[in-house]
């Protein structure tokens, strides 16, 4: 058994509340005068999405299939149902713990993550080595991928932690229509919601369940059953924006800066492994980027992810982490 096991750790429980507007008040959630979920509100309810209860409980206002208003209650925890999700490898990187961002000169040092030499998990990551698609590129090793996105990280002046939480906020979303049976079972899709906000945005989500089961690259006991595709589309300042700025770009090149900044393909494996490790894995098809992660859920503006890459986001967002 690995070591992450015997370090379960409720971290940054009040940091974490900053991830909402800092003036938002905490709410009384059971003082407002709305509906909880399971039950729906056919008005939208006049609330921040996310927002903190007193009790330091988190909800999303999503908007359901039949056009009616859940407020849905997301927080983590490690209650075992899709996933555990407030656990940090401490052992590994006990800086990561500490501060929510690695210490470069531990990750210079680093020979082993779980137990697994990080030769070992360089070759299960790699395309055809634990699945055909790959964790990350075949020019990618486990200590690039992880140095390169730390130092995204940094200069978006967040942690992993708190990107993390978003996607694990969808995936609570879906917990609890699977605890309502309110899956479509003989399709193995989630369609009860259609979209949700958070931070001012419509953020849509489609989901599915697998027959089969994606092994971690870890010795951590991670699986994956789930297919999450998430994107936001663009408002017409931000698509303006981006023509304004990015005119030496060709179609192909804008319409792919499009897609990788707005939408991404994720799974319950992604978020346990930013929040355990700070891995967003490589460049491939599943990849959960930190920049696309900041404009999909609102976190930092276009112009200021812009002005924090320098012009060059397409650039950003395509390069390989080679060593």
């Amino acid at each position: 058994m690995t070591a992450l096991k015997n370090f379960q750790i409720l971290f940054f429980l009040f940091l974490s509340t900053l991830f909402c507007s800092a003036q938002n008040d905490l709410i009384d959630i059971d003082s407002i005068p709305y509906r909880i979920y399971p039950n729906v509100n056919i008005d939208k309810p006049k609330l921040a999405s996310p927002f903190i209860s007193k009790n330091l409980n988190e909800y999303v206002v999503a908007i359901t299939r039949e056009d009616k208003y859940a407020i849905i209650d997301v927080t983590l925890g490690n209650d075992d149902k899709i996933c555990v999700q407030n656990i940090i490898d401490t052992l590994d990187f006990p800086h990561l713990a500490k501060t929510g961002l690695h210490s470069e000169v531990n990750l210079n040092s680093i020979k082993t993550i779980t137990g697994r030499s990080i030769e070992e998990i360089t070759e299960l990551a790699r395309p055809n080595g634990l699945s055909q698609a790959g964790f990350m590129a075949k020019d990618e090793t486990i200590l690039s991928v992880i140095s390169g996105d730390n130092q995204i990280v940094k200069k978006l002046n967040t942690t992993h932690p708190e990107l993390a939480k978003p996607l694990f906020h969808v995936l609570n979303m879906m917990d609890a229509d699977l605890d309502l049976n309110r899956w479509n079972m003989a399709k193995h899709q989630w369609e009860n919601i259609r979209y949700f906000f958070y931070n001012n945005h419509k953020v849509f989500v489609d989901a599915e369940d697998t027959k089969g089961g994606q092994k971690s690259i870890f010795n951590d006991n991670i699986e994956g059953a789930f297919f999450i595709k998430i994107w936001r589309e663009l408002e017409k300042e931000e698509m303006k924006y981006l023509e304004d700025n990015y005119k030496y770009l060709s179609k192909d090149e804008f319409n792919d800066l499009v897609l990788k900044l707005s939408s991404l393909n994720t799974g319950e494996m992604e978020p346990q492994y930013i929040m355990r490790y700070g891995f967003y894995e490589g460049h491939t098809y599943w990849r959960t980027d930190p920049i696309t992660i900041s404009f999909i859920f609102g976190l930092i503006s276009l112009p200021e992810l812009d002005g924090i890459f320098e012009n060059r986001l397409l650039e950003v967002l395509s390069k390989h982490y080679t060593e």
